[in-house]
């Protein structure tokens, strides 16, 4: 019941999606009304040309020929009709969609990073793709049947009224028939879509990673596992889509066969009347009554045939609300001010924060940093480094106690703002599909060559560059050629240096590079760093020796703080200790 009520609430939903296009609308009503007035005026006249053919004496040549002029002419209307409702059936149902799909998007880009820590990317590639693009096609096919068949149904009674009450009532009775039968199976199959739809969605999730990281899974012959664990996940989709498919694939024959059984009893009564005697009767009006009763239930029918597709689309459209049902992140308040001309001086106040309410991680932190210092995080694993930054960047609100940026609340002023004064490089490379240009100015694309050349040089990737064929020009990702990874690393840090931001977050930064690398990176750091306030989480102690203060963080609190020389001396110190494991203690 809960599946039933959602897709009428996603239907009623789209619904104004499609109202966006009343020109289109209305003039496919007009053309529906049209084709489906010479679809019934067709059949009439095709009657009227069997009783002239089969008249006593000589045929009506003469008549004949002109009704058939006739048909040949409502034939021309009736096919440009039906074919420009299906080209205003495809415009409107892929306009609506592509609505439908940049609205979510836009909503995507609202919402808070907790939303992607929870979601599988592929699940949510999966409803951009595969449900959307079935909404668009049972849009299109619905459109194309629906003026025109209404239009059928409605004047094709009129016209069966008036050649025969007694055969009219014969075709009424089975109509309901049929659509009774359309209504119990999509009802009682739509949770079978729903569930089909979901699988597909984790099936994608599943590919996405499998495939993202097919190294890591060769490099420890993952292999068979990998395929068993996709095994368990396409076994679960054919089950499910079986029963999805078998439910629904029920209405096309039942209401054929319904259908069917009506033609023999227009027959079987035609017949009767017409040898008792009943002049009204001829064998041109059971010959146009077999076409209208087929004109009249074809819609019906029709509807039954595209129910997989009507049923996958709204377990797509439901599928697509659960992401605009989404809480957006929460607005900048009214009174939020503009963070600018930012000195660098940064509060940590009695802040706690938790993931997860009944497992606390950060209690009762504060830290101060000055204008300019540079702050060294170290630690265990799931300690909270990497969570300080969330924080600091607004990605998490803290539960308790508050940050503070040159004495303002980071939570009274604009995200934007606050993002824009911090530089990120992280362990984590990204870089999307196009120039090493567009790339490298993304967080300032009104940079001049020479600040892009002076950002490259000091990232020490100005020689690999300009060794390209197209230099800055040179496409990389899917479309263009393959970087190594310590590579893409050294893009990221040239592009922090582009966007000269007066704060930065250096999270692992040097992590994919060589030693001999890192050593000219941090240099170049050492210059980046110069006056600007720097977190700096490292696992490799030899990038931090310089930092003014290096926090040792344990289980979410800081355990130890001071400059390296002063936490070195101690010698039960967790510093101490982790400092010997990596130069002292060396195979």
């Amino acid at each position: 019941m809960k599946t039933k009520k959602t897709s009428r609430n996603s239907f009623n939903r789209f619904l104004p999606y499609l109202l966006h296009y009343p020109k289109e609308i209305f003039a496919a009503i007009i053309l529906g009304i049209i084709s489906g007035l010479t679809t019934v005026l067709m059949t009439y006249y095709m009657g009227k040309s069997v009783d002239t053919m089969i008249a006593i004496g000589e045929v009506d040549f003469s008549s004949l020929f002109h009704l058939i002029q006739l048909l040949a002419g409502i034939l021309v209307i009736t096919v440009i009709s039906q074919w420009i409702i299906q080209r205003l059936g495809n415009r409107v149902s892929y306009l609506c969609v592509a609505e439908l799909r940049k609205e979510t998007f836009a909503h995507l880009n609202k919402l808070p990073l907790n939303y992607y820590d929870q979601t599988s990317h592929g699940n949510i590639v999966s409803r951009f793709t595969n449900d959307i693009d079935n909404i668009s096609v049972a849009c299109s096919a619905v459109f194309n049947q629906l003026f025109s068949g209404l239009s059928v149904v409605i004047i094709s009674f009129f016209f069966m009224l008036k050649l025969s009450p007694i055969l009219t009532a014969v075709v009424l009775v089975a109509t309901p028939i049929i659509f009774l039968v359309n209504w119990i199976v999509a009802t009682s199959s739509q949770k079978n879509f729903s569930a089909q739809q979901k699988i597909v969605g984790d099936i994608s999730g599943y590919i996405s990673e499998m495939v993202g990281n097919q190294k890591i899974v060769k490099a420890f012959q993952q292999e068979k596992v990998a395929q068993q664990q996709f095994e368990v996940f396409n076994q679960t989709l054919y089950v499910q889509g079986q029963k999805a498919q078998f439910s629904s694939s029920l209405t096309n024959p039942l209401s054929r066969f319904i259908d069917h059984l009506t033609y023999l009893s227009i027959g079987l009564v035609g017949g009767l009347l017409l040898l008792s005697g009943n002049e009204l009767m001829t064998v041109g009006i059971i010959s146009s009554f077999t076409i209208y009763s087929s004109q009249f239930s074809k819609p019906f029918i029709e509807l039954s045939g595209i129910t997989t597709q009507i049923q996958t689309a709204l377990a797509g459209l439901d599928r697509t609300f659960e992401i605009l049902n989404q809480p957006e992140e929460k607005v900048d308040g009214p009174h939020a001010v503009v963070l600018d001309n930012v000195s660098g001086k940064v509060v940590f106040n009695h802040v706690d924060f938790a993931y997860v309410p009944s497992k606390p991680l950060i209690q009762d932190f504060n830290l101060t940093a000055l204008p300019g210092e540079t702050i060294a995080i170290v630690g265990k694993t799931g300690a909270g480094k990497s969570t300080l930054v969330n924080l600091l960047m607004r990605f998490y609100d803290v539960d308790q106690g508050q940050i503070s940026i040159d004495d303002h609340n980071i939570t009274q002023v604009t995200r934007d703002s606050l993002r824009k004064n911090f530089g990120m490089v992280l362990q984590d490379t990204w870089l999307f599909d196009s120039t090493i240009r567009d790339n490298l100015t993304y967080g300032n694309p009104n940079a001049s060559d020479e600040e892009i050349e002076s950002a490259m040089k000091k990232a020490y990737i100005f020689d690999f560059v300009m060794r390209l064929p197209q230099g800055l020009d040179t496409l990389i990702g899917a479309s263009g050629i393959k970087i190594s990874e310590g590579q893409r690393q050294l893009m990221t840090i040239a592009r922090t240096m582009i966007s000269d931001p007066p704060m930065l977050i250096l999270d692992e930064a040097t992590s994919s590079v060589d030693t001999l690398t890192e050593k000219n990176i941090q240099d170049a750091f050492l210059q980046m760093m110069d006056g600007r306030t720097s977190f700096v989480i490292a696992h490799r102690l030899s990038t931090i020796k310089n930092a003014d203060k290096i926090l040792v963080m344990e289980q979410g609190a800081i355990v130890e703080i001071g400059s390296h020389n002063e936490l070195i001396h101690k010698k039960d110190g967790y510093y101490h200790a982790l400092y010997e494991a990596q130069f002292n203690n060396q195979a």
